[in-house]
């Protein structure tokens, strides 16, 4: 069941998931159709195609692979290769008339991967914009903080606007780069959150998506919390419990993992609240508190 308010980038067509890199290697495009298919019954409103190296090595296959999706579903498609070449093939292959007339989404532009902007004039699509990143004195650094966060976002959106004056901030998901809880000692959670509120609150802004990838979040953690539960799929609804308030609307994630909103005595969300306000070892103390009991 999906949750209100919530769009999901279907995320499973990706060789760093290990039974979707067996159909790779195989180049098994029944067993992708399939995949496909099963994100969409189960409530995905766009697939992400990522064909990791295979898209590199042979970006033909994956225009094969993008005509073979849209042969079963009627969703349109994320593409998600950071090499032109590749998403210019991919591109091509597109067919609107199969995704109910949507635009394809290019996955996704940076400021140090401002080349894919080229995408837009190869044509019309909405595109994925990382705001981990930002452009200070003609260099490109990390973003450090939640205004950061925000005017990087709000930086590419005018440059790419300037370019298309023909594209609307619908046309816009703004990604907030949610980090890994194992080893975020600097606040980066945090700081997405708040990028998240102040996205949301610029006018100039309105009408974006604001989004992330939660599969990384839980990762180098155990699969239980103390309390017994599903430690990584409890962490998921807990960023999505915090950030849907704030505005976060769009999810890089497994449209099946039945993602919900926990009410305030949940265990892990309490603690995962507490976490997010502590910085280096203390960070790393609490985060062991998830999944240790207590001696």
């Amino acid at each position: 069941m999906s949750l209100p308010g919530l769009s999901i980038i279907g995320e499973r067509i990706n060789p760093g998931f290990r039974s979707t890199k067996a159909l790779f290697d195989q180049e098994d495009l029944a067993g992708i159709q399939s995949l496909a298919v099963r994100q969409a019954e189960a409530g995905a409103r766009y697939l992400n195609v990522n064909g990791g190296t295979k898209a590199l090595q042979n970006p033909q296959f994956m225009a094969e692979v993008v005509r073979c999706i849209q042969a079963v579903v009627a969703l349109p498609l994320s593409l998600d290769c950071p090499d032109l070449g590749v998403q210019e093939v991919l591109l091509q292959a597109y067919d609107e008339s199969k995704a109910q007339g949507h635009r394809p989404i290019i996955n996704s532009l940076s400021e140090s991967r401002w080349e894919l902007a080229e995408c837009l004039r190869i044509r019309p699509c909405k595109v994925i914009i990382m705001s981990s990143e930002q452009r200070v004195d003609g260099r490109v650094v990390p973003t450090r903080s939640g205004d950061d966060v925000r005017r990087s976002a709000m930086a590419m959106v005018r440059r790419i606007k300037t370019m298309h004056p023909a594209m609307s901030n619908d046309d816009f998901f703004i990604d907030v780069s949610v980090a890994t809880l194992a080893a975020d000692t600097e606040g980066l959670i945090a700081m997405a959150l708040e990028g998240v509120g102040l996205i949301r609150d610029q006018p100039e802004l309105e009408g974006v998506h604001i989004m992330g990838g939660l599969s990384n979040l839980a990762q180098h953690l155990p699969a239980q919390a103390v309390d017994g539960s599903n430690l990584p799929h409890q962490l998921e609804c807990a960023f999505l419990t915090l950030a849907m308030p704030l505005g976060f609307d769009t999810v890089l994630g497994t449209p099946w993992r039945g993602y919900r909103l926990l009410p305030e005595d949940n265990f892990v969300l309490r603690e995962f609240r507490q976490i997010l306000e502590l910085r280096d070892s203390e960070a790393l103390m609490a985060i062991v508190k998830l999944f240790t009991p207590a001696t």
